[in-house]
């Protein structure tokens, strides 16, 4: 963990010379910037990669009103023409891939192949959006199936909701942004759009981009306090929907305040592994090293219990100790760096803890287990009890916790003691004990053969319980974020 202050200096120079000086809010087609701002740190040596504004409740009416006002030029484009300037937008992006890259390895700490991987990721979301805003179809209504539908002929519209409100969190600003974005504009919708304070600089560089081809205010983004600015948003009779992505605690608060606006709210996941005594050991392993450890474990969906047979509990340890020992933590502008730093040596403390916690109360400490500032190292704990803080809740780092269970039916017990239901993923050979673990285990989503962390930015995502309500993937966004008109012609 060598501070490579040339390296960063570097870096930021070119992608901040790039970029121009664009780091601002976004409303009304116009950068915005305030007296008072706030530091952007990144986590891997504590330094300032910019400052961006802090935005009061104004800010917030003002965007909210310029996206009320954008509606109507909105929702005058043609399909045709829509997904034309969605395109426009892939290509801009695609053309700045390299510097918002480097940008969200500056501001987050994310490795940078890591980085990389989710602006393709979040190219290929938006190019998907192009496609599906010509594909947004109503259904005919067999009317004569009523008597008194005999003589007419009925069919339904797909219309815009209106104004959609955005909140989005630090560990993939880029990519959960355009889940968001990009789908209310394929639908013709206007957006508000507030992205994390920890990381929002390539966030706010992607909606001026957006907005830039858009109708004026078609596309706002405003910085600040979650207390002032979410409030304005959650609250106004002017916003019609908000897709938030965050804390179940916020997602809780959002939920009441709400009131008649469509939600859609992904909170978090404690996504288990579940590895069988016929599983493909080879296979789970490395799938439980890339899902436990990815984006130092920063991922709602990412392996958070390792749920395995006694069968093959030994040897799956073994092979998992190994691997991990491999993996290299330190400068996330390395291409070779594996784990990088978490958003914020807070983060890191409270990783610490419950690792300790957990080890107090009998977990047997494997490897890592230490902390450097916002370092922690990947760590495998064996001997873990399901009622622990650990396995619990959701633990936003890079933790391999092991549980070690006799049978399939205490597996999928394990995996539902949880608030938590996003995903699961169940390594087995038998088509029975899948069938059995699809049917019992109470998930948005259960992967055969692949770790919960899997994820196509088209599929159907969302979870049950406290994991939220609603579905993102881009055309299960879209049918959310419009709304049925019915037509009867007599």
């Amino acid at each position: 963990m060598i501070k490579n202050n040339y390296t960063y200096t570097y870096f930021l120079f070119v992608t901040l010379f790039n970029f121009g000086d664009t780091m601002k809010m976004f409303i009304n087609g116009q950068r915005v910037d305030k007296k008072d701002q706030i530091e952007v740190i990144n986590p891997f040596n504590n330094e300032i990669v910019d400052c961006v504004p802090l935005g009061d409740i104004s800010d917030a009416k003002n965007a909210i009103n310029a996206a009320f006002k954008a509606k109507k030029s909105m929702k005058d484009l043609s399909s045709r023409k829509l997904s034309r300037i969605l395109y426009d937008i892939h290509q801009e992006l695609e053309e700045k891939s390299k510097e918002l890259s480097e940008l969200i390895c500056l501001e987050t700490g994310k490795p940078i192949k890591d980085s990389k991987m989710e602006m393709e990721r979040s190219l290929q979301t938006l190019l998907m959006a192009a496609e599906e805003s010509k594909r947004i179809y109503g259904e005919t209504i067999p009317m004569d199936a009523a008597i008194a539908g005999k003589s007419v002929f009925g069919f339904t519209m797909k219309i815009p909701l209106g104004v959609v409100a955005a909140i989005t969190p630090f560990n993939y600003p880029v990519n959960l942004a355009i889940h968001k974005l990009a789908p209310a504009l394929a639908a013709k919708n206007t957006v508000v759009f507030k992205p994390s304070v920890k990381a929002p600089l390539s966030a706010l560089k992607l909606a001026e981009i957006m907005g830039r081809h858009l109708p004026e205010g078609a596309v706002n983004a405003i910085t600040g306090s979650s207390n002032v600015l979410g409030e304005e948003m959650i609250t106004s009779p002017l916003i019609s929907k908000i897709s938030f992505t965050g804390s179940v605690s916020t997602g809780l608060s959002i939920a009441k305040k709400a009131g008649m606006k469509k939600l859609t709210l992904e909170l978090g996941g404690n996504d288990p592994l579940i590895v069988m005594d016929d599983a493909n050991l080879d296979a789970a392993v490395t799938a439980a090293v890339g899902g436990s450890y990815l984006n130092a474990g920063q991922v709602c969906i990412a392996v958070k219990r390792i749920i395995l047979h006694d069968g093959i509990a030994d040897q799956f340890v073994e092979q998992l100790v190994s691997q991990t020992k491999k993996l290299k933590m330190g400068d996330p502008m390395d291409p070779k760096t594996d784990i990088g730093p978490l958003i914020g040596e807070n983060s890191a403390i409270m990783v610490e803890k419950v690792v300790n916690d957990a080890i107090n109360n009998g977990a047997q400490l494997l490897c890592g287990g230490n902390r450097k500032g916002a370092f922690y190292e990947p760590t495998v704990l064996d001997n873990v009890q399901p009622g622990m803080e650990l396995v619990q809740n959701e633990t936003f780092g890079p933790i391999s916790p092991i549980i070690r269970v006799k049978t399939l039916e205490e597996a999928i017990e394990v995996s539902n003691n949880t608030p938590f239901g996003l995903q699961a993923g169940v390594f087995t050979e038998s088509i029975e004990k899948a069938k059995k673990a699809v049917k019992g285990i109470e998930t948005g989503s259960v992967l055969i053969n692949k770790q919960p962390t899997f994820r196509t930015d088209n599929m159907p995502f969302g979870g049950f319980k406290m994991s939220g309500i609603g579905k993102e993937g881009v055309k299960y966004a879209v049918e959310d974020m419009t709304r049925s008109k019915l037509v009867v012609i007599g």
